[in-house]
């Protein structure tokens, strides 16, 4: 069969988990982990990819699949099905000659080089599945073509004293847009430039199979740390420079700083102008009742979904669909995801919750010490207090907590 000719192909790297997010993915890769109420992480890179015109995409997927591959559901929700478009997750496997396990980002894309020629494309883009950003990729890919790159990156200006977590570029600025890559690091400090890589490449399909054949045989997996740096000088390599919002929620802290971001009245990502697509089946988000409101229910500053239940206070806070809030308690500065029950009297404050957690009655969660962060499935007795700062793990009942009290810090397993 003759190959078919794509223009442009997209990759997402959506194959890992952070111990940064604690028990969030626990269960679940983090480009899975629920996001603004409604979304999912990885809902934001293909709801890009879809608004630019790129539908045929490959999802290197490789940490506990499954709910990944359930929200994706072959692409139908972004319209990624047909002839000369889909949505395919490309999982490690055996072979005569592939390995196992994907041992890095390159590596990932080396072992599905295959995937790559069937479609004998343009350009190659190769995207993180784990950033929240709203990106039109075409004038992205426009300078790529301009400039003849063998490999383009983009790159967004941060704070000084935070560069030395990123990939870091050091960019001739020929113009607003960029220019030449003269030098890259890979978390370098201290840092030899404030620009941080997105993690978005757009290469030279010629030039990507090259250096994957040649480096990755020499266990270079990575291609921050191992393959860019070995290109810088041999190769034309070009700097994009990307100015809007772009949330890295590596951490728990960025994760709810972001859904901070998502409230206030100029809130800095704003879903309305953004239109994030996602997948309104997973979780059977279109097919629950309106949320009802109790009398002296109170909400302020706050996001909530259908199926939902308030009757408490909720202040500055994400709600996911399904949440409860029953009389006197108060959500403050929190998320909540789908279906977490939050009995009368109880106070959660900058705390999160994963799906299906039960807070018991009359029970003081979190504080200013630190974000609490409760695994799916778990009941809260009634009565107890957590500091600011307590993780508490998945699918445990009460009688798992021996204490009435948990300082910042503790860890309930």
């Amino acid at each position: 069969m003759k190959n078919l000719k794509i223009p442009v192909i997209a990759l997402i790297l959506a194959g890992g988990r952070v111990d940064e997010l604690s028990v969030l993915t626990f269960f679940r890769p983090k480009a899975a982990v629920p996001f603004g109420g409604l979304y999912r992480v990885i809902d934001f890179p293909v709801s890009n990819l879809m608004y630019s015109g790129i539908f045929m995409v490959g999802v290197l997927s490789q940490y506990r699949p499954y709910s990944l591959m359930n929200h994706l559901d072959y692409g139908l929700p972004w319209d990624m099905t047909g002839r000369r478009r889909g949505l395919y997750i490309l999982p490690p496997f055996k072979g005569r000659e592939a390995s196992d396990w994907y041992k890095g980002t390159a590596d990932a894309v080396y072992q599905n080089l295959e995937f790559i020629r069937r479609w004998t494309p343009e350009v190659v883009l190769i995207l993180s599945g784990d950033h929240i950003y709203h990106m039109d990729y075409r004038p992205f890919l426009e300078f790529h073509r301009e400039n003849r790159a063998d490999l383009t990156i983009a790159f967004t200006p941060v704070a000084k004293e935070e560069a030395a977590r990123f990939g870091q570029g050091v960019i001739e600025e020929k113009s607003f847009l960029g220019g030449p890559l003269k030098d890259y690091r890979e978390k370098v400090s201290p840092p030899v430039s404030s620009y941080a890589s997105l993690t978005i490449y757009a290469f030279r399909p010629e030039v990507l199979e090259e250096v994957l054949m040649t480096h990755v045989k020499e266990e270079a997996y990575e291609f921050g740390r191992d393959i860019i740096p070995r290109m810088i000088g041999s190769y034309r390599l070009f700097g994009f420079i990307f100015r809007g919002y772009w949330g890295y929620t590596r951490t728990l802290e960025e994760y709810w700083q972001s859904h901070m971001d998502l409230l206030g009245p100029n809130p800095r990502i704003d879903l309305k102008k953004w239109h994030i697509c996602t997948n309104l089946a997973h979780r059977g988000i279109r097919d629950r009742k309106p949320t009802v409101f109790a009398q002296g229910a109170r909400i302020c500053d706050s996001l909530f979904y259908n199926g939902s239940y308030i009757a408490g206070e909720v202040v500055r806070s994400v709600l996911s669909p399904g949440v409860k809030v029953e009389e006197g308690a108060m959500v403050k500065d929190s998320i909540l995801l789908y279906d977490t029950v939050v009995k009368r009297g109880a106070k959660l404050e900058r705390t999160i919750t994963d799906t299906e957690v039960i807070v018991g009655e009359g029970a003081k969660i979190g504080g200013e010490e630190g974000l609490t962060v409760i695994g799916r499935c778990t009941e809260i007795p009634p009565g107890i207090s957590l500091a600011g700062g307590v993780t508490v793990y998945p699918h445990l009942k009460k009688e798992a907590f021996d204490s009435e009290y948990y300082p910042s810090g503790a860890i309930i397993s």
